[in-house]
């Protein structure tokens, strides 16, 4: 009985070792391929999202030249409006500090 338990013993360890080695090359093998491949990704996702972006502003732009009319004025500015002050709150009183 004491070498079935001598060689369980030895067969656990030897695969914990085993397990412990295979998450390591796995970590720095995923890692070494990020650092090969990342540029590659970043390029290839930055095109991506400047022809997306680029469809959208042409899109608008198209939409924009469709609506407007022959003789027609576009004012794209919200004029400001002017607030007057609030009766309840009470009046405004000027004054000098004294030293």
């Amino acid at each position: 009985m004491s070498k079935i338990e001598v060689m369980l013993q030895t067969a656990s360890l030897m695969g914990f070792l085993r397990t412990i080695l295979i998450i390591l090359l796995i970590y720095y093998g995923v890692k070494i391929l990020a650092r090969l491949f990342a540029p590659y990704f970043l390029r290839y996702m930055s095109k991506k999202m400047q022809e997306r972006f680029g469809g959208q502003f042409q899109q608008q732009q198209r939409q924009r030249t469709q609506q407007k009319k022959e003789g027609e004025t576009i004012i794209d500015k919200v004029p400001k409006s002017h607030q007057e002050s609030d009766k309840t709150v009470g009046e405004y009183i000027d004054y000098e500090e004294i030293d």
